[in-house]
């Protein structure tokens, strides 16, 4: 597929066929999401990949609230019929360090230093890599947030270390039938870019 429409056609999907995934695809996620941008190249990214049907009902058990899996809303149904999950988590252990190597110097590891997380940033960049692959492939996927409190459940259910941090979530599948022009996209207006760009100077 033409890059410009995987750009253009990339949307999130939230209801899944029963289709299997072919690992092939999976794989070429994963690999092309390691060829995202980080900084000083510190790499400080990890994939749990969930794929399967066994693992993936324990994830869905560890991430929603009791409340909520008592009584699923439309949106967690859908996304529970995703055959695949895949997990960014990111290390801020691994950007310290490589930032205390000498071609950088920042010896003491002070967290202050940097202006934003940018292992967080970096994953995302990954995040959005297995996104646009997904599209390229003919699936759907989706990116979604683990909820703070349920992280420690995260991690106990697949022993996911301390040092790595769930940025969120992707469910990858075949898109339902039913599932065009749903979504915030299908109601909401695409901001134009003359909106929310400002060259120059910052005006509007």
């Amino acid at each position: 597929m033409d890059f410009q429409e995987v750009v253009r056609r990339r949307r999130m999907v939230r209801r899944y066929s029963p289709d299997a995934v072919d690992p092939a695809s999976v794989d070429r996620l994963l690999r092309n999401a390691v060829h995202a941008p980080s900084a000083g190249f510190s790499q400080g990214w990890a994939f749990l990949v969930l794929d399967r049907p066994a693992d993936v009902a324990r994830f869905w058990e560890a991430t929603t609230p009791p409340a909520r899996a008592a009584r699923p809303d439309a949106w967690l149904r859908g996304m529970r019929t995703a055959p695949v999950v895949v997990v960014p988590l990111s290390s801020r252990d691994v950007y310290l360090a490589r930032y205390a190597e000498a071609d950088k110097g920042w010896a003491d590891r002070d967290e202050a230093r940097w202006a934003v997380p940018y292992w967080h940033v970096d994953t995302g960049m990954a995040s959005l890599l297995i996104l646009q692959t997904a599209m390229d492939e003919g699936l759907g996927a989706c990116f979604f947030g683990v909820p703070p409190g349920r992280h420690d459940a995260l991690r106990a259910a697949f022993g996911i270390p301390a040092d790595h941090t769930p940025v969120g979530a992707i469910t990858v599948g075949h898109p339902a039938a039913a599932e065009q022009g749903r979504g915030s996209a299908g109601t909401r207006r695409r901001r134009p870019v003359e909106e929310v760009v400002h060259r120059g100077h910052w005006s509007g």
